[in-house]
Order: C-alpha cells, then sequence, then structure tokens
C-alpha cells in the first residue's frame, strides 16, 4: 500500500473511531470500513479519470 493511501486510511478510519466514540478493541473494524471506503473512491476517480462521459449522477 503506498503512503498516500495508507495516510489517507488511517484518517477516516480515526475519523470513525471518533465518532463512534472512541470505542476499544474495534481498530480493525474501523480500518476495514474506512479501506473499503477510500479504495471505492480511488476506483471511482480512476473510472471518471478515464473515460470522462462517466457519471456518478443519476
Amino acid at each position: 500500500m503506498d503512503d498516500e493511501l495508507t495516510q489517507r486510511i488511517r484518517h477516516r478510519a480515526r475519523e470513525k473511531w471518533e465518532l463512534a466514540g472512541y470505542p476499544e478493541g474495534r481498530s480493525d473494524e474501523f480500518w476495514l470500513e474506512a479501506e473499503k471506503e477510500v479504495r471505492g473512491e480511488q476506483d471511482t476517480y480512476q473510472e471518471l479519470k478515464s473515460d470522462p462521459s462517466v457519471t456518478t449522477n443519476s
């Protein structure tokens, strides 16, 4: 995993942890949720970049 991606995931996981009230023992859960979100955003960005005719609006 590259450093920028790791940093984005770490930041998102911490936001999720804080919003959940700082629960103990759930770091893996927050990391996996954050990783899924960040990678999804990255995939969407790459798709839009490669084909500008694609839109995320319904």
